[in-house]
């Protein structure tokens, strides 16, 4: 400090005497006074008092040790607790009592039976291979195996939606979820939309509409038998029930089942806009009359249909009453199921093995335990003791087996696209 002080007066002296005076006798500008720092250029602009609320703050930043700050807020946010975004999926607990659970059993060629159950304390979930009591499940995480009474394996989760719609109680056959899929593609639906559905039966569509179009949308699902549409609500409300124990956000309540004729519902219709129509029935000619004036222009009209007469029997009515639809697609969904596992081993070498004098003559090889998951089989050698020497490989090459299941989804329905047009008139 006593150096700087000492060069500043120097430096005056020198142009009070005249020596730092530049060519053209202008006065040469001090060192410090040549530029500004960005802070003392928004001073100057600055009215005194704020300029000195600036130089404090300034000032206050100066004096801390650098890093001080950032390091503080870091130590904040690691102590303060995560808080999950709100509607975040599945809860990471385990399962608690009402929730539905799924029990997978392995069986014989390489097939798989699940069982579905609603849990409760004092109720006891009944397999092929023994009993095992809901208090056992309750509690665990999901996706553990748990071994029954009689020492069976059943792995257990929550169901998907696809597997509840498959495995609830039915009344009239469901449309199939490789057929919904398709048909919720055609009719191409958004969160928000309105959509109509005529013929309730065991709710799986109702399900999946309720899904796709959110909770800002409705479904109006109507249903003439009294049978079907108290089933189709039962089976909706326990899907729900069971989501919102399992889920933090609550499954959309958003269904109206209506047990009406479709074909006697005209004045409902006329104060309804739709964006799309799913007709499941077995005369859907008889209902387009009376929707097709709510269904907006473009929209589409999914049929679902299990015989093909049933669908020219739908083509000629629209051709001869003049319905403004233009059929764009007539599609059946056939899924082909692929059995890929590796072969049985022996003595780390393919089953199709040549059999010589020697293999006949070697001592009887050690038995293997076959572990099924899914679609694989994994080789478990019950009895190995042999220690392998340094040059020995640990795994061998196994071949595998890949051919068609001998289990096929077989021909469910024909699902017809109708989208709806504007006449051109004369």
């Amino acid at each position: 400090m006593r150096a700087w002080r000492g060069l500043r007066r120097a430096v005056s002296s020198a142009l009070s005497s005249g020596d730092g005076a530049a060519p053209g006798g202008r006065p040469r500008r001090r060192a410090w006074e040549t530029s500004l720092s960005p802070l003392e250029r928004v001073r100057r602009l600055l009215p005194p008092e704020e300029a000195a609320a600036v130089g404090r703050c300034a000032a206050a930043a100066a004096r801390a040790p650098p890093g001080e700050e950032e390091e503080k807020k870091e130590e904040e946010e690691a102590a303060a607790p995560q808080v999950p975004p709100e509607g975040a999926g599945a809860r990471p607990g385990p399962f608690r009592a009402g929730e539905l659970a799924l029990a997978e059993v392995r069986r014989k060629h390489n097939t798989t039976l699940k069982l579905l159950c609603r849990l409760a304390a004092g109720s006891v979930l009944a397999s092929p291979g023994g009993l095992l009591p809901h208090r056992d499940i309750i509690g665990q995480l999901p996706g553990q195996v748990l071994r029954t009474s009689a020492g069976a394996r059943l792995l257990l989760r929550r169901p998907s939606l696809e597997e509840y719609v498959l495995l609830m109680p039915r009344g009239p056959t469901i449309a199939y979820p490789k057929d919904i899929s398709a048909m919720l593609m055609m009719m191409d639906i958004h969160p928000g939309d309105t959509v109509l559905e005529t013929g309730s039966g065991s709710g799986a569509m109702s399900l999946f509409l309720s899904r796709a179009v959110g909770p800002k949308g409705r479904v109006l699902s109507y249903e003439i038998r009294d049978d079907h549409h108290n089933l189709a609500k039962k089976n909706y409300r326990h899907w729900r029930a069971a989501w919102e124990i399992g889920h933090r956000e609550e499954w959309p309540d958003n269904v109206d089942f209506v047990l009406q004729d479709i074909s006697t519902a005209a004045a409902d219709m006329k104060s309804i806009t739709l964006d799309a129509i799913v007709l499941d029935m077995l005369k859907p000619q008889s209902a387009l009359p009376v929707v097709h004036p709510s269904l907006k222009q473009g929209g589409v009209c999914a049929v679902y249909l299990a015989n093909i007469t049933q669908v020219i029997d739908l083509l000629d009515r629209i051709r001869t009453c003049k319905l403004p639809f233009l059929c764009e697609r007539i599609i059946e969904v056939t899924h082909r199921n692929w059995l890929v596992l590796p072969a049985k081993i022996k003595n780390c070498k393919s089953s199709q093995m040549v059999e010589t004098q020697e293999n006949i003559e070697e001592p009887p090889q050690k038995e293997y335990e076959e572990i099924h998951i899914q679609d694989q089989v994994v080789l478990k050698e019950s009895e190995y003791n042999e220690s392998l020497s340094d040059d020995a490989e640990t795994y061998c090459s196994v071949p595998y087996v890949a051919r068609p299941s001998y289990s096929q989804d077989a021909h469910s329905a024909f699902l017809t696209k109708l989208r709806k047009f504007r006449p051109l008139f004369s």
